[in-house]
């Protein structure tokens, strides 16, 4: 009888040295890893196992640079040759909230249980880890921010070393992370996109939710394919684990008694971002509330049933994506707004509990709670079709002026091919000119965003100079320009205030100064004149207003600023 305690003994000494366990091993689920233990954790395991290698990349807010995890059973860490070999790659991102680090200690595990062979990782799944994103917040380490939280005992904190939130910032690229995560994602161009995250909201039975990628940003062929087939294999593959999984509840926004809709996540998270690459992108989010063992286990056996779905649906899979990547080459109109569709939907099982109300010790006044003596299942109504609202025609080119660098650099951290003017060019565009707009009066991620944006439209020779960006609309990127460039779009860079300095006039006049001119400008332009008395004739109240009538005539006059209000980047037709 001693010999196999023995050997029972010895065989988890070795497995413990040989496999490494992860901080929460050790701390039975109670506690996450710090950044620090994390990446030297992987670090150490390279060392040891060759199917794993660990690439410096680009600089974080946080002074200290992005790794990046290559695992592949094959020894193999170049995404070129993984396409080649028609594998499936899967980006992994964790910490991206560092106080939500359920994903960071589950990636720890599963690389290991790989290159240990407690499960093998199939021959057509390459898989990449970024094991902490943010990070300056998972340096900013506390056990109190995540008020709503049930475990881990410490952890990072939402914003970065400039306190933003990082799944704010895809388009905008305000942080160092961003831009590095840029360069990684094309770089490995994933077929999968996985962000690990944990909820917050209302209570209920469910352990993890599960945000898609909108089906119809992916287009008819790759989205109906996620839509019809690949997703429901994950809800399959969790269920077989004992995780009933369901989309994300945004209880903020649902009225349960009219049903959900889907998250609908534009192009500055990290899912909308992904999207216009005709990436798969994924947000699973545990539930705050359940158990950090719990939690970090179910976003474990979401990671081995994606890549079980993966490897079974690969060729397909990929099939589809380079269809979707072909079809956005030849694709003449593009949308800038979706609205969900309300005519289609399915019903999904829902498990929460009854709402109820007791005094609180707080406030001494009423409170409402979730009771737990109370389950139930119910079936809402789920809408998970959107319509596109607004369709523009691809031009055949963007021209960018040089001097909007800013711009310019974002797009080639994506990807994007530009060339410039050898010489100085009159070329005829299509301008816009800004008519209305509003912006948001508190800040948003350093920004006060611009929205309800109309623009008029006109065919006009513009002087163009030399090293002006000529960015032509046949290359894979066309999705991601038109929305980028485009200013009614929801996150366009005229969005984010890229172009601000458009919307100041800088130039004026003296009333005293100006009547005279305005008269000399009057006599040489009857057309004025007949535009001037039409409007006075509409506008009393105008006709009596001296000021009014000036400005009139100034805005209308070659006098007038013309890089007031005009959107700087023009379309060729």
């Amino acid at each position: 009888m001693k010999q196999p305690v023995l050997f029972i003994s010895f065989s988890l000494s070795f497995i413990v040295s040989f496999a490494q366990q992860t901080t929460f091993e050790k701390t039975n689920g109670t506690q996450t890893a710090t950044y620090f233990e994390a990446v030297n954790w992987y670090k150490d395991l390279a060392k040891q196992h060759p199917e794993i290698a660990v690439k410096t990349m680009g600089p974080t807010d946080a002074g200290y640079p992005l790794n990046l995890v290559l695992v592949s059973a094959d020894k193999t860490f170049d995404p070129k040759t993984w396409r080649k070999q028609n594998k499936v790659i899967i980006l992994i991102n964790n910490g991206i909230h560092p106080g939500e680090p359920d994903g960071i200690d589950a990636s720890m595990m599963l690389v290991r249980d790989i290159v240990s062979k407690k499960i093998t990782l199939p021959k057509n799944v390459a898989l990449a880890f970024i094991p902490v994103y943010n990070i300056g917040g998972a340096l900013n380490r506390n056990s109190y921010t995540r008020a709503n939280q049930n475990g881990p005992e410490a952890y990072g904190f939402r914003g970065n070393a400039q306190n933003l939130d990082l799944n704010r910032d895809f388009t905008k690229n305000d942080s160092k992370e961003a831009r590095s995560f840029a360069q990684i994602f094309h770089f490995l161009d994933p077929d999968i996109l996985i962000d690990n995250h944990v909820s917050d909201g209302a209570d209920y039975q469910h352990t993890m939710t599960l945000i898609s990628t909108q089906y119809e940003k992916l287009g008819p062929v790759l989205g109906s394919w996620l839509k019809e087939t690949f997703e429901p294999a994950i809800y399959a593959g969790m269920a077989k684990k004992n995780w009933e999984l369901i989309p994300y509840v945004d209880f903020e926004t649902t009225d349960f008694s009219k049903g959900m809709k889907m998250f609908y996540d534009p192009p500055r998270y990290y899912s909308g971002y992904a999207a216009l690459f005709n990436t798969l992108s994924f947000m699973p989010e545990t539930h705050m509330l359940k158990p950090y063992k719990d939690r970090v286990r179910s976003t474990y056996d979401l990671m081995i049933t994606f890549i079980e779905t993966a490897s079974a649906n690969a060729q397909a899979l990929l099939q589809k994506r380079a269809a979707a990547k072909a079809a956005v080459l030849q694709q003449a109109q593009f949308p800038l707004k979706w609205i969900p569709d309300t005519s289609s939907l399915k019903f999904i099982t829902f498990k929460g509990y009854q709402r109820d109300s007791t005094l609180s010790e707080a406030t001494g006044l009423q409170k409402m709670f979730y009771d737990h003596r109370k389950p139930f299942t119910a079936q809402l109504k789920y809408f998970d079709t959107y319509q596109s609202a607004v369709l523009i025609k691809k031009p055949t080119a963007y021209i960018i002026p040089q001097g909007w660098y800013e711009v310019v650099d974002i797009l080639k951290l994506n990807g994007v091919v530009l060339h410039q003017l050898t010489k100085d060019s009159i070329i005829t565009v299509t301008g816009y000119l800004i008519d209305n707009y509003k912006s948001m009066t508190t800040a948003y991620e350093k920004h006060h965003r611009n929205y309800n944006v109309q623009v008029t439209a006109s065919q006009k020779p513009v002087n163009f100079l030399k090293g002006d960006y000529i960015v032509e609309l046949n290359q894979p990127a066309n999705r991601y320009l038109v929305e980028m460039l485009e200013p009614t779009a929801d996150d366009s860079f005229f969005a984010w205030n890229f172009f601000d300095g458009i919307l100041q006039q800088k130039e004026g006049y003296s009333d005293y100064r100006w009547e005279d001119i305005a008269a000399e400008v009057l006599k040489k332009d009857p057309a004025l004149q007949q535009k001037l008395a039409e409007k006075k004739a509409a506008d009393p109240a105008f006709a009596q207003n001296s000021r009014a009538i000036l400005d009139f005539i100034y805005k209308n006059s070659p006098y007038f600023e013309k890089a007031y209000l005009q959107y700087p980047v023009y379309r060729m037709e």
